[in-house]
């Protein structure tokens, strides 16, 4: 989803439609010029109103990797405060 870039002028005169394009999921990025300094981006939703997306299996495969020696035992000199390790 690309966000919408407007300038300065452009969100002040336009701001209640591009607060309903928040409302819709998308960002507005406020630019001067050809800078952008702000981006407008919608609230995570709370508990009580949150609409629930289920989860998909695999979704972050092969993004995702753990060590094989992840759980092994830390070295004393790391517990011992040691710089020598």
């Amino acid at each position: 989803m690309a966000a919408k870039t407007v300038t300065i002028e452009e969100a002040q005169m336009h701001l209640s439609e591009l607060l309903a394009l928040v409302k819709q999921g998308k960002e507005v990025i406020i630019a001067k010029g050809k800078e952008p300094l702000a981006k407008l981006a919608p609230l995570p939703q709370s508990k009580e109103n949150k609409t629930h997306v289920p989860r998909v299996f695999g979704e972050y495969q092969g993004n995702i990797w753990v060590s094989d020696d992840f759980d092994a035992p830390l070295p004393d000199a790391f517990w011992l405060g040691s710089n020598n390790t």
